[in-house]
């Protein structure tokens, strides 16, 4: 993979930066904090019943992005303009998104809002394999590990601040919106899924106005269709062509999970073993985005001057070494010190792992390559999960569970030794200063 004749300008870095503080209030709202517990609470009406719903339909999400991103990121390496693709799926994801306006307090909705969140995921999921495949082609490789870990660290800080404006302007305020919503049928709830689809659509468009699309390959959607999905099977007929691809794939499709099962149960954990309120965890929660962004973006120096593979394999050694006495904590001061210096290790760990990705991919195959990044994890996604709650069940302790997830930290750090990365390719201002 060779530089681009020019670095990105900044306005293309920050608009690029810009898409993932957009998109992170799809999954702060909706499939997180907001929208997913009055789906249980208000919708269903049982929590039990409505969590089992919701995840139900998000394993049928899972599915579908399984299916859908290694193809469609095929198809769009040979049409070349990823663009198309992002904006198609991006309004479908924010036309969904807003559509969950419409879910009143009434389990006759649940069916309505479960096709809703199955349909927008979808979208959501796709169109970020088409965002972080567009890393390759607007970066040289002495700037992936920057411009991923910006990219990054903005979108923590976009979650939370959507989610503090949801929370404190809607939700929780004793006039919501000024007034303008009323409080019948849980307006105010449902309203911010109005307020995420509009942040999304809205912090979008720099990315479509001003970041450099891959030139047209001058296929039609057809052809390119019927060769792309010829080169994937050619690839899955082919890994030991890409052992290690491979072998990273898998890696961080363990680590990934670990951390993905840590934010879906680490409020369950918190409250269970700490008796921490909604308030508290809420508050944990906005703290918890603060120490990964500020994370995120300071390793994304160590990623270009060290390595991806270092940046991630300290990442899971921060991980791990947070992790274990996180577990025997017994007192709420040391769980907040110890958890949030677990936060810290989250976003480099993430950042690096799509830099590492975009590093390995072989030329003109980012799409291909990020649809199967996609893939491998969520073929490992349920784990992290099913481990969290056999371990809690045999041992009937949510601790236990957490162990678990530290083990998968423990097998991703194992594994990442075994990945080879491409030797750094020194920035053009380096070239030119070793010039004679």
């Amino acid at each position: 993979m060779s530089d681009p004749i020019e670095a990105p300008s900044r306005r293309a870095i920050a608009s690029w930066c810009l898409y993932d503080w957009a998109n992170s209030s799809y999954n702060t709202i909706v499939t997180t904090f907001v929208f997913s517990v009055y789906f249980a609470r208000g919708v269903v009406g049982d929590e039990v019943a409505g969590a089992s719903r919701w995840s139900a339909a998000l394993t049928v999400a899972g599915l579908l992005i399984a299916l859908l991103s290694p193809v469609l990121g095929a198809i769009a390496d040979r049409t070349g303009r990823r663009k198309p693709w992002m904006a198609l799926f991006t309004v479908t994801t924010v036309l969904f998104c807003a559509a969950l306006w419409w879910v009143k307090p009434d389990p006759s909705y649940a069916l309505f809002a479960l096709v809703c969140v199955v349909l927008g995921t979808v979208a959501f999921e796709l169109a970020n394999v088409f965002y972080n495949a567009s890393l390759t082609g607007l970066a040289p490789p002495s700037m992936l590990g920057r411009l991923s870990g910006w990219g990054w660290g903005v979108g923590y800080f976009g979650g939370l601040v959507c989610l503090v404006i949801a929370l404190f302007v809607f939700v929780k305020s004793p006039a919501p919106l000024f007034g303008l919503l009323g409080t019948a049928e849980q307006a105010p709830v449902r309203a911010t899924a109005l307020l995420a689809a509009a942040w999304y659509g809205l912090f979008a468009l720099p990315f479509f106005l001003w970041v450099p699309d891959a030139p047209p390959t001058g296929l039609g959607i057809g052809q390119a269709a019927r060769e792309g999905v010829a080169m994937l099977r050619r690839t899955l007929a082919e890994t030991r062509k890409y052992k290690n691809v491979v072998r990273f794939l898998v890696a961080s499709a363990f680590y990934r999970d670990a951390i993905n099962t840590i934010t879906a149960f680490g409020g369950i954990f918190a409250a269970h073993a700490f008796g921490m309120t909604f308030e508290e965890i809420v508050m944990f929660a906005i703290a918890l985005n603060v120490v990964a962004g500020i994370g995120a973006i300071a390793f994304a120096w160590v990623d270009d001057r060290a390595g991806a593979k270092p940046t991630i394999l300290i990442s899971l050694l921060g991980l791990i070494t947070f992790g274990v006495p996180l577990l025997l904590a017994t007192d709420k001061l040391w769980f907040w010190i110890l958890a949030l210096g677990l936060g810290a290790f989250f976003g480099p760990a993430q950042a690096a792992g799509r830099s590492m990705m975009a590093r390995l991919a072989p030329q003109g195959m980012a799409g291909e390559m990020f649809g199967l990044y996609s893939l491998t994890g969520r073929m490992v996604g349920f784990l992290g999960p099913l481990a969290f709650g056999l371990a809690t069940q045999a041992f009937e302790s949510q601790r236990a569970g957490m162990a678990s997830v530290v083990a998968f930290f423990v097998v991703g750090f194992g594994l990442m030794l075994t990945v080879r990365e491409p030797a750094p390719t020194p920035s053009p201002a380096a070239r030119q200063s070793a010039a004679p």
